[in-house]
């Protein structure tokens, strides 16, 4: 059986599915960024955001204030949100927050550290920029207490044709 509408209400049929199949999107979009808690024997515990990802400080920033942009921000992107960042297991609520960055994008911060991942750290577990020197600083892993995690200097990553175009890149 063929339903027959007039083209206005094809339209507005249309209009009303196109905002159903979107409203997830724009609330994923407007969530804010979640934090957890990975191990690592060679490392212990360390924050990550919701796909495993490590996250790290960067020694140069002020407590509260990024100093990491342009081409720093590219190999080191920060943890940004849109919305309330929140804590998963083992990580601390209270010591979540946010800092408005240059561009006016929000950044999220931990025990006072604005956080970024690292461009080689490719998948989830990695920790390839535990211990680097770049960009001024030095760059750390960050413990659920809200402090660089000192253990560790870095996984050694094998080449690959994917690690070959980012060291052409420029990136570490």
């Amino acid at each position: 059986m063929r339903l027959h509408l007039p083209p206005s209400r094809r339209t507005l049929l249309a209009l009303s599915a196109t905002v159903v199949l979107a409203a997830p999107f724009a609330f994923a979009s407007a969530a804010g960024a979640q934090l957890g808690v990975s191990h690592k024997d060679s490392v212990g515990d360390h924050l990550t955001d919701a796909q495993g990802r490590t996250l790290y400080l960067f020694e140069k920033d002020e407590r509260g204030q990024s100093t990491c942009y342009d081409a720093c921000a590219r190999a080191w992107p920060p943890l940004e949100t849109e919305g309330a960042p929140s804590a998963g297991q083992k990580a601390d609520p209270g010591k979540l927050a946010t800092v408005k960055r240059k561009d006016g994008s929000l950044q999220v911060t931990y025990g006072g550290w604005p956080l970024y991942r690292f461009v080689k750290d490719d998948d989830s577990g990695d920790t390839y920029g535990q211990g680097k020197e770049g960009f001024g600083g030095e760059w750390y892993m960050v413990s659920p207490e809200g402090t660089k995690v000192e253990a560790g200097t870095g996984e050694k990553k094998e080449k690959s044709e994917k690690q070959g175009a980012k060291k052409k890149s420029g990136y570490y």
